[in-house]
């Protein structure tokens, strides 16, 4: 692993009239290539012939950016070298959820999932809280205490965010989707997951245990979209709507709440294999279970503890043999060398075993993240390969691959599913206008 602070030492002593900023950046560039490029540090600075800065970036960028010189209209993020060896995680070769504390507020202590935390946990430590927002007063977390979020369950009684419009990127075209904030935080690994930005200073695991008030303060109206005839409704925002089913059972009083509510579509949205609940109650046709898939490449190096493609598959199978409707999201799509041919075998895969009349939609989104996320990454994967490729802040400020390849990499994938099937509904996560356009035409659809 290079080490920062010999780089900021190195291009301290070979530029020493370069200001604090201008170092930062060169210091960033540098540190990005060598991880890429797997040279050394003495090599690459040797590379580098002048002491103009302006001549020096330019040389670094086109380097870092070979596939993309002609950048004047694109934006870099270049941040300062912040990685601290404390905060990388070290994923065991098996997991098990297995809470070491269970924090309990006082006043939701007799219900269910209280209960049966302490009854399925004999072992870890139950301790009861009058609120988690007095509990985390005046409290600091950082990456370290996200990487041992799943040592700590929060049962809480949740009062205010029950449901809420999907926070579609600014600029984007938006495919309509709401949430129901069911539970907040995820016991899977997922390199890119933006969890990790958003619950950096999350304590644990938060689970409420009011689902009542959820079906209590369900609303009339929800956002409509004109991709969909009826509005669609999901739990998988903030949490993995199906990992942890088998401990709250939540899917059961789901399923058997909306079933009721023929007019919207409920989505469990998944990278689990954990259907066991859904086996047990009777499937209606507005109940769509949804998993994400990418190729095992990409399941093995970046989505550490999920169930493999061939489990989610059969999974998918199963349920839709079973009477549910199926819904899959692409996304994050990843760009590496043999993406084409794992992408393609991938979609195969899908139609060779789920037949295409249970599939009601399948969305599209290439990787994109928040630029804070960056670091974050960095300090807990920092062998990650996903930061290597060319990423640009874009119109959302968002880091995401050059339009231009986005564009490419949909209509691959599109042309593929469209030739399985003409009619299954499928639309992009968080893209703006003009790469719609590109994909789809003036109709988008």
């Amino acid at each position: 692993m290079l080490n920062p602070k010999e780089i900021e030492r190195c291009v301290e002593k070979k530029f020493p009239t370069f200001g604090i900023n201008k170092k930062r950046e060169i210091s960033r560039l540098i540190f990005e290539i060598a991880k890429r490029e797997k040279i050394s540090l003495i090599k690459l600075l040797s590379e580098i012939k002048d002491k103009n800065y302006k001549k020096v970036k330019k040389f670094l960028v086109e380097k870092r950016f070979p596939n993309f010189k002609k950048i004047d209209n694109l934006k870099l993020y270049l941040p300062e070298l912040e990685i601290n060896p404390r905060f990388q995680f070290h994923p065991p070769d098996k997991f098990i959820f297995s809470p070491k504390n269970i924090y309990i507020e006082e006043n939701i202590k007799e219900k269910y999932l209280a209960k049966r935390l302490i009854t399925l946990f004999p072992k870890a430590k139950v301790i009861k809280i009058d609120s988690l927002k007095n509990y985390l007063k005046n409290k600091k977390f950082d990456i370290g205490n996200y990487n041992r979020r799943s040592e700590n369950v929060f049962v809480v009684e949740e009062n205010y965010d029950f449901y809420k419009n999907c926070p579609c990127t600014k600029g984007a075209i938006s495919c309509g989707y709401n949430i129901l904030n069911l539970g907040l935080g995820c016991v899977y690994e997922c390199v890119y997951c933006y969890l990790q930005l958003y619950l950096k200073n999350s304590p644990g695991i938060i689970l409420p245990a009011n689902i009542e008030d959820f079906f209590r303060r369900f609303p009339q109206d929800f956002y409509k979209s004109t991709i969909f005839k009826y509005p669609r409704l999901g739990n998988g925002e903030f949490s993995d709507s199906l990992a942890l089913d088998n401990i709250t059972n939540w899917s059961l009083e789901l399923i058997d709440f909306f079933r009721k509510k023929r007019k919207i579509f409920f989505e469990f949205k998944t990278k689990s294999k954990n259907i066991d609940n859904l086996l047990k109650t009777k499937p209606e046709k507005n109940i769509v279970i949804s998993w994400s898939l990418n190729p095992p490449t990409v399941i093995d190096s970046l989505e550490f503890y999920t169930a493999s493609l061939d489990e989610r598959i059969f999974s998918a199978k199963v349920c839709a043999e079973y009477g549910y409707k199926i819904g899959f999201h692409l996304d994050p799509i990843i760009y590496y060398k043999n993406w084409e041919n794992e992408y393609r075998e991938l979609i195969n895969l899908i139609f060779k075993n789920v037949p295409k009349r249970e599939i009601v939609w399948i969305s599209l989104g290439t990787l994109r993240f928040n630029p804070e996320l960056k670091k974050v990454i960095e300090n807990r994967f920092p062998e990650n390969k996903i930061l290597d490729e060319e990423l640009f802040l874009d119109f959302d400020n968002k880091l995401r691959y050059h339009p231009n390849l986005r564009i490419m990499i949909y209509k691959k994938i599109y042309s593929w599913l469209r030739k399985e099937s003409k009619d299954i509904p499928i639309y992009l996560c968080m893209e703006n206008r003009d790469v719609w356009r590109a994909i789809y035409g003036s109709k988008w659809n």
